[in-house]
């Protein structure tokens, strides 16, 4: 029987998959009493219980579910329970319900994820803002607030709103310290906040100069321990030492500074030892600012500090020093990208695009900043150790060309070799031919180059008034760069020279078109059209001017000069007016506002002008012959005395002044002291036949034993002025006749004789006096300075001399009195007749150190 196997029940194949443990259903825990106790006790927050062996049930007790059923908790593929003991380690509890994913779906309830079937939250909750925590929160916002606003007014340039905002955030803040305090919250005090409102006042202070203020502000951050890195702001505290000139404890607190930041600031430690250096210059001090400026050039060299290690060697005189220090400088490098990359290439678009968008942005622009200020100090400082180095000044040149070219900066060498014939130019040594054959050298080097050479030795030749060798390279110059004003601007000079005032006017206009900010041209242009006498062009050019150059009192005198040609007084003494605000010491300018104001009959007014003229220039003959005259007019003759008396310093070889100052001295009543006048006259003038006359008269009224010698000396001086006029007057009938002769000869067959015209000769009450000294005078023609036009018209009688009215000398056949009524008119002073209207001297305009040649021509031929 015992291999007889009975047939039992088979167990069902697909039995058990509709059971699950409860454990897992949690539709109901919401009516599960065990549950729901479990969570609002401490029961469920129990640690749960763990099983020996994984896939074994916890032990005999049995879970009871919400049906009141109790099950064994193993499961029946031997998955072990979660929370069960595997591998050691307990498990985490998981998660058994999928977000969203419910079967409460098929019992009709309404997919909602996220809850809005429940309506919207709550109202929050209003804060609460008479809490210490909440008022101290908004104190501090408004702190920050009046800070970042302080910071922007600053920016746009408001310093005193910047100042105000500062302090009044200084005030929000030490209110906030006293809130914490009274809160019981002083240990929580923000020290970050109170270093940026110390540090921001002490910086407005600065920027408003209250220096003493700004100090105290540093030093209250300074002696604070509690504030990390405050040393570094000594480096402020010295600089406002510096700007006060307060050298000594500047280096103080310099080295201050320099002491507390350590050598992981490399970058700020070398930017302190150069202000350090600075300042021992400042002092005279340049062996000390050499040892902290080579100490930069040892550890990081740059360009400043080069440039002022040379200053120093070249303020001591060490030559062989200056030459190894220039090496240093042109050696440093720039860090700088050349600029072939900026250059677009025919292949590729994208990089294309990308070049363009660099090509003028800030980097590039920095870059480009910091290679001209590297061409500056390497230019300055070859020009300034060049006469320096070697005994010669073109010797020293020549070095630095050689040093230049065999550095980083080739491309220095030509305009270095320029700047030596510059300089040259500058100190006057016109003569000079190494100046003109460094610049010819460049006549077969590209166009710039040989374009601004051109330009000068254009301009070099035309101060030299070599107008064809000037014309010459003008012509090359514009050859070499047609859009080189320079060069058009000293086509338009020679061609103005030679009166082609058209010609000269159309290379002005087209400088400017070439550079509408060419001051040169326009200014030329305004002069070339006043020539013309277009004058409402020529005052356009010159409003236009006035635009670019407000304070130009070359171009306020122009305006000035044409308003009174175009006859309105007032507006040119209103420009004139402008001068003298702007050069309140132009001589010029103040006796023109004299001669307009006698012009409109304002004597008082033209007095004082003419005066102050005088103060600030007394050696102007027009302005004392002004003077004189007006006091003689006055009757104040003794105070006329003193300008005849500067006139006969001034001209010496005038005999009209020293009979002034004699005829002054008469109308006083002082007739010994005319008398000695008039005998040291005829000392210097023993042929003077008018001071002679004077002599007999005076002392045949002072009843002198002397009239005798006087008289004698008269007759024979009168006789040979009288044979000197029949000869001259011999001669003249002589070529007349001959002319008339002539003249009837070639018109004989018609029978036309050609009356011979002779004038009158005009009376006048002073003939005598002017016939006098023909002999002695002489005559000077006007002087055509380039400064200023006079603007005298011939038909406009404004511009006249004033017409004093003196007593007349009695002449040579009336008895002599005291007291003549006859008078004389104070233009007597000019033996040979009215005199020419003399152009004005005035403030010329200025082109590289070197005036207008002719009528204020010029330009900006000498670069910098």
């Amino acid at each position: 029987m015992e291999h007889v196997h009975l047939a039992v029940e088979e167990d069902d194949l697909y039995s058990g998959y509709n059971d699950y443990n409860p454990t897992f259903d949690s539709e109901e825990l919401e009516n599960d009493v065990g549950f729901q106790q479990a969570v609002r006790t401490s029961h469920g927050r129990r640690p749960p219980m763990t099983a020996k062996f994984p896939g074994t049930p916890i032990g005999p007790r049995s879970l009871a579910t919400s049906f009141g059923a109790r099950l064994h908790m193993a499961s029946s593929m031997g998955r072990p329970m979660t929370g069960a003991v595997q591998d050691g380690s307990a498990r985490p509890m998981t998660a058994v319900r999928a977000a969203g994913y419910t079967s409460a779906l098929s019992r009709g309830s309404a997919f909602d994820p996220l809850g809005q079937s429940r309506g919207p939250a709550p109202a929050l909750e209003a804060k609460n803002e008479d809490t210490p925590e909440e008022k101290i929160k908004i104190l501090e916002k408004k702190v920050n607030d009046l800070i970042e606003e302080s910071c922007m007014a600053q920016s746009m340039g408001a310093l005193q709103v910047a100042l105000e905002k500062a302090k009044e955030a200084g005030r929000k803040e030490r209110a906030l310290v006293r809130q914490r305090e009274q809160s019981g919250s002083a240990d929580h005090i923000n020290l970050d906040l109170t270093y940026s409102v110390l540090l921001n006042l002490a910086n407005q202070y600065t920027n408003n100069e209250m220096y003493p203020e700004a100090l105290n502000s540093y030093q209250i951050i300074v002696k604070n321990k509690m504030f990390s890195n405050a040393g570094r702001l000594k480096v402020n505290m010295a600089n406002i030492y510096f700007k006060q000139k307060n050298y000594p404890k500047a280096i103080k607190f310099y080295r201050m500074a320099l002491d507390q930041i350590t050598n992981a600031h490399k970058e700020m430690r070398i930017k302190i030892m150069q202000n350090i250096g600075v300042v021992f210059i400042c002092m005279g001090q340049y062996t000390d600012a050499i040892t902290s400026f080579e100490h930069i050039m040892s550890e990081s060299p740059n360009i400043k500090t080069g440039f002022n290690l040379i200053l120093c060697y070249y303020a001591i005189g060490d030559r062989e020093r200056m030459k190894k220090a220039f090496q240093k400088l042109i050696s440093v490098p720039l860090g700088i990208d050349d600029e072939d990359k900026y250059i677009p290439s025919n292949e590729d678009t994208s990089s294309n695009m990308v070049i363009e968008a660099i090509k003028n942005d800030k980097l590039h622009q920095m870059e480009r900043d910091l290679k001209t200020l590297a061409e500056k100090y390497i230019m300055t400082a070859a020009k300034l150790i060049a006469p320096a180095i070697e005994t010669l000044f073109a010797t020293g040149f020549d070095w630095c060309v050689d040093m230049v070219k065999s550095s980083q900066y080739v491309e220095l060498a030509n305009d270095l070799e320029i700047n030596k014939a510059i300089t040259y130019l500058r100190q006057k040594d016109f003569n000079q031919v190494e100046a003109v054959e460094t610049l010819k050298a460049f006549e077969k080097k590209d166009s710039r180059v040989k374009s601004a050479a051109a330009t000068n030795l254009s301009f070099l030749y035309f101060l030299e008034k070599d107008y064809d060798q000037a014309d010459r390279y003008a012509d090359l110059a514009m050859n070499a760069d047609r859009y080189n004003p320079a060069a058009l601007i000293n086509k338009g000079n020679t061609v103005f020279v030679k009166q082609e005032y058209e010609k000269a006017a159309e290379f002005y206009k087209e400088a400017l078109r070439n550079d509408s900010s060419c001051t040169e041209g326009l200014y030329n242009l305004g002069l070339t059209y006043k020539r013309l006498n277009r004058l409402e062009e020529a005052l356009d050019c010159f409003l236009k001017l006035h635009a670019i150059l407000r304070n130009s009192s070359q171009v306020m005198y122009q305006l000035a000069s044409l308003y009174e040609l175009l006859e309105n007084p007032e507006q040119a003494i209103e420009w004139l007016m402008q001068v003298i605000s702007v050069t309140p010491t132009d001589a010029q300018a103040l006796a023109k506002l004299g001669e307009l104001h006698d012009g409109e009959g304002d004597k008082s007014q033209a007095f004082q002008y003419y005066y102050e003229s005088f103060r600030y220039f007394p050696s102007n003959i027009d302005v004392i012959e002004w003077l004189g005259a007006y006091y003689i007019e006055t009757q104040f003759c003794e105070k006329a005395i003193q300008y005849f008396e500067r006139a006969t310093l001034i001209q010496p070889t005038q005999v009209k002044w020293q009979l002034m100052v004699a005829s002054c001295y008469r109308r006083s009543g002082n007739s010994q002291k005319a008398l000695e006048t008039y005998k040291e006259i005829h000392r210097k003038f023993p042929e003077n036949v008018e001071c002679l006359r004077f002599l007999v008269r005076l002392c045949t009224d002072m009843q002198l034993k002397e009239v005798q010698d006087y008289a004698t000396k008269l007759k024979k001086v009168e006789k040979m002025k009288e044979i000197r006029e029949q000869r001259i007057k011999s001669g003249r009938e002589g070529s007349a006749r001959s002319r008339r002769e002539g003249r009837e000869s070639s018109a004989g067959s018609a029978g036309i004789s050609t009356p011979v015209l002779i004038s009158p000769k005009k009376s006048s009450v002073m003939d005598e006096v002017k016939a006098v000294s023909q002999s002695e005078s002489k005559h000077f023609s006007p002087l055509l300075d380039s400064g200023r036009d006079s603007g005298r018209s011939s038909s406009s009688t404004k511009g006249e001399r004033l017409s004093a009215k003196m007593r007349s000398l009695p002449g040579s056949n009336e008895p002599y009195e005291a007291s003549s009524p006859k008078e004389l008119d104070a233009s007597y002073v000019d033996p040979l007749g009215p005199q020419m209207d003399r152009p004005k001297t005035g403030v010329k305009k200025r082109v590289e150190d070197d005036d207008f040649a002719d009528e204020e021509l010029g330009d900006d031929l000498l670069p910098e």
